[in-house]
C-alpha cells in the first residue's frame, strides 16, 4: 500500500491510500471519492516534476512510491 498525498490547487492537501499497481485513471478515482467530486470533474492534469501523468500508466511505472507528493488541477 502506498500512501500518496496529493496538494490541489486551492491548497488543500489529500493523503491517498492506494497501490503501486494502480493506474492513474484509478487514483483519480480514490481522489474524487475522498473529495466528493466526480472522477472526470479532476480533468487529466496531475503533475509531478512538471510531467502530466496518462491514465493508463500505473503508479510504478512513474516511480511514484510511498510518501510522493502529487500535484492535482481540477477541470
Amino acid at each position: 500500500i502506498v500512501d500518496c498525498c496529493t496538494n490541489n490547487s486551492l491548497g488543500k492537501r489529500i493523503k491517498v491510500k492506494c497501490l503501486e499497481d494502480d493506474t492513474i485513471g484509478d487514483f483519480k478515482k480514490l481522489v474524487a471519492a475522498q473529495i466528493g467530486t466526480a472522477p472526470d470533474k479532476i480533468g487529466k492534469y496531475i503533475f509531478r516534476y512538471y510531467t502530466t501523468f496518462k491514465d493508463h500508466i500505473t503508479l510504478s511505472d512513474y516511480e511514484i512510491h510511498n510518501g510522493s507528493n502529487l500535484e492535482l488541477y481540477y477541470v
